[in-house]
């Protein structure tokens, strides 16, 4: 479980130690948190570590934030800030059930893209209880599905979408985003290297049409 026990020993924020430089900029230390945490897991992500790779002193994080859990918090919500509102943008569109559904479902693929190491934190933090998933849930999977649940609900009412448990719906559209993290294995399956950002996205829209048209049918437009 996550604790708010400091890093290291505190000293006043704001106070370099002996021959420390200069700390990043805020939003470069959380990008560079979130990588962390994403390549290392939250219990290898020592503050030794992590002071390592943000190019900052050992005691920055407790200075700067209290603790190491309040700082994966911090850098968690720097990535689920922007991503909330574009899920608030969606939802106040005018969109039909079905044309919300399916937005969602590529936004949901291409926020992978856009921060491709947030895939991983997740997959490894939603395989285990923490206060850390209970934080995830409340700032990214409740919020994302409470706008949906009324539009799935009257599409399956109406026949548009399978009558399953919403959970297992869940996780038939999460699932597949291991397509766009899991590199290594999509690369021995013949996805070219090196990878790039126009190619992630083109693989991004054609998971989400491959979900979305077997979820609703296929798109008019397709």
């Amino acid at each position: 479980m996550a604790t708010d026990e400091p890093t290291g020993a505190a000293r006043r924020p704001g106070r370099p130690g002996p021959g420390s430089r200069p700390a990043p900029d805020e939003a470069e230390v959380l990008r560079r948190g979130v990588e962390a945490f994403a390549d290392l897991g939250y219990e290898r992500a020592s503050a030794r570590e992590l002071a390592r790779r943000l190019g900052v002193s050992h005691n920055f994080i407790n200075d700067r934030y209290g603790s190491k859990s309040r700082f994966w918090r911090a850098a968690v919500d720097s990535v689920l800030e922007a991503d909330q509102r574009e899920r608030e943008r969606l939802a106040g569109a005018g969109l039909d059930d079905a044309e919300l559904v399916r937005a969602v479902i590529h936004h949901f693929y291409r926020s992978a893209v856009e921060v491709p190491l947030f895939g991983r934190l997740l997959a490894d933090e939603f395989g285990r209880e923490s206060e850390r998933l209970d934080h995830l849930h409340e700032k990214y999977v409740a919020p994302t599905l409470r706008p949906l649940l009324p539009a799935v609900e009257r599409l399956m009412a109406a026949g548009r979408l399978p009558l399953v448990p919403v959970d297992v719906l869940f996780f038939a559209v999460i699932s597949p985003v291991a397509g766009l993290v899991q590199l290594p294995l999509a690369h021995r399956r013949g996805r070219a290297a090196p990878v790039t950002r126009d190619g992630q996205l083109r693989t991004a829209r054609q998971l989400a049409d491959l979900i979305a048209d077997g979820l609703l049918g296929r798109h008019p437009e397709s």
